[in-house]
């Protein structure tokens, strides 16, 4: 694989402007059976919380991360005939790691620090390797210059639940948005960079955008959910992004 013009032909460029991100918070924090996915076991009422984030230019690719790209970054073994469905079973460190790989595969700077003792990642945005998207980014290039909860009709742009057959598919199998991206929403859930709340959730990360085994009214931009850092399982993948285009030009 030629990943440096790989990554161009798959990449695009999401130009600068605003989006607001809106959670809801309880009080309280929530009383959970299942520490992995944070379901609440006791709902409480909830506090609005928004903010008007400026989003500078970056790169995203157009495709969660496929078997193709992950493995031959990685120097792992898998089945060819899944090269076009997205990576999964990936966590939130693995992702990490893959960017620090393929940024090292093509001379640029990584974007991460590993701290083992710490077991803390140290993110620095000024580097021109590849990183996760941020929440926002995310959210903001899912949109796609639309309103409302999702950028089209649902059955048109989406894999979930009520029509995937209960299996991964494909990507771009599937209309994409305003952008040129596909598969946002739905098909695989997409780690972003961020903490949820550290107060509340201690080093939790965010995930995006629902996958084939969600109900329908999960898949949209804004549906958000959480999990550990080490957290894996087979709906849930990851996309990169990148600041500019230094690297592969």
């Amino acid at each position: 694989m030629d990943l440096t013009r790989y990554l161009k032909e798959n990449m695009v460029l999401i130009l600068e402007g605003q989006e607001l991100i809106r959670d809801f918070v309880d009080p309280v924090k929530w009383l959970s059976s299942d520490y992995k996915m944070s379901i609440p076991g006791i709902k409480k009422e909830k506090i609005v919380k928004q903010e008007l984030v400026m989003i500078q230019s970056f790169l995203l690719l157009k495709t969660p991360v496929t078997n193709e790209l992950y493995n031959y970054v990685m120097e792992t073994d898998y089945d060819i005939q899944t090269k076009n469905f997205p990576a999964v079973n990936i966590s939130w460190i693995d992702a990490i790691k893959f960017c620090n790989l393929l940024s090292e595969k093509l001379s640029l700077e990584k974007c991460y620090t590993l701290n083992s003792a710490s077991e803390k990642i140290i993110f620095d945005h000024s580097k021109n390797g590849f990183r996760l998207p941020k929440d926002e980014e995310w959210q903001y290039a899912c949109r796609g210059n639309t309103e409302g909860y999702r950028y089209d009709n649902i059955e048109d742009i989406a894999w979930f639940k009520e029509n995937s057959d209960g299996r991964l598919h494909e990507v771009r199998t599937k209309k994409e948005n305003n952008f040129g991206i596909f598969d946002m929403i739905g098909n695989v859930w997409e780690w972003c960079f961020d903490l949820y709340d550290e107060e509340r959730y201690g080093n939790y990360r965010i995930f995006r955008g629902g996958s084939f085994a969600s109900e329908k009214r999960v898949c949209g931009l804004t549906s958000r959910r959480k999990s550990f850092p080490d957290f894996r399982i087979d709906d849930l993948g990851f996309r990169i992004a990148k600041n500019n285009l230094e690297g592969i030009e």
